[in-house]
């Protein structure tokens, strides 16, 4: 019998237990998915809800519980920002000149639009986060608020879970043998997403 030149990665001295892990797809979603899409829902959380999506139509997550989680890491970062705009608006605004900019956009937009623009805050991109300090440094109520934030994020979550699902249906439907990429897939979008966001950011210090 013809034995490899290579020891099984299990016998390397470098390979430990949880490096093996690292490499297992399925394990580390389970471990770390909905965390992750708690946390990016908090923040610009689109690339995170999307590949949780493709997790959840993989069998790796739950949809369901995706969606709950995406749209309660929604609701509190927003409920956090209006909350950092009513205490600290001014203050933000003094050191920061690029939000400083965007939130009084959004103020001009809340006080023509208060509702329009609050259930539909989470899909004017470039405003995510200026648009929640905005409304919190506004006259608006925060009961209201609640309640439309809270309206705003089920939309949000099924559209952004729902197309990564749906683009997980697509990949297995045209390409057979789609676990032997999936890995390589995730990456290349984390990497994408990174990278316009590095861009975005570099973007608004210069400016």
């Amino acid at each position: 019998m013809r034995h490899s030149a290579f020891p099984p990665p299990d016998s390397l001295p470098f390979v430990t237990p949880f490096n093996a892990q690292l490499m297992d797809l399925p394990s580390l979603i389970n471990q770390f998915g909905y965390p992750a899409v708690f946390l990016g829902s908090v923040l610009e959380g689109e690339t995170v809800l999307l590949l949780a999506g493709y997790a959840a139509h993989r069998g790796y997550l739950n949809p369901v519980a995706v969606f709950a989680v995406a749209w309660l890491g929604a609701l509190l970062g927003d409920q956090f920002f209006f909350w950092l705009g009513r205490r600290h608006g001014q203050a933000l605004m003094r050191k920061w000149a690029t939000l400083a900019a965007r939130v009084e956009r959004s103020l001009g937009l809340i006080d023509r639009h208060p509702v329009k623009i609050i259930l539909s805050m989470r899909f004017l991109w470039g405003l995510r986060i200026a648009l929640p300090i905005a409304v919190g440094m506004s006259g608006i109520h925060w009961r209201r608020f609640f309640w439309l934030n809270a309206a705003s994020a089920i939309p949000w979550a099924a559209l952004v879970g729902g197309a990564g699902y749906l683009f997980g249906a697509l990949l297995t439907e045209h390409i057979a043998q789609l676990h032997r990429i999936e890995e390589w897939i995730m990456v290349l979008v984390v990497v994408l997403a990174l990278a316009l966001h590095g861009l975005g950011w570099l973007r608004r210090r210069d400016s």
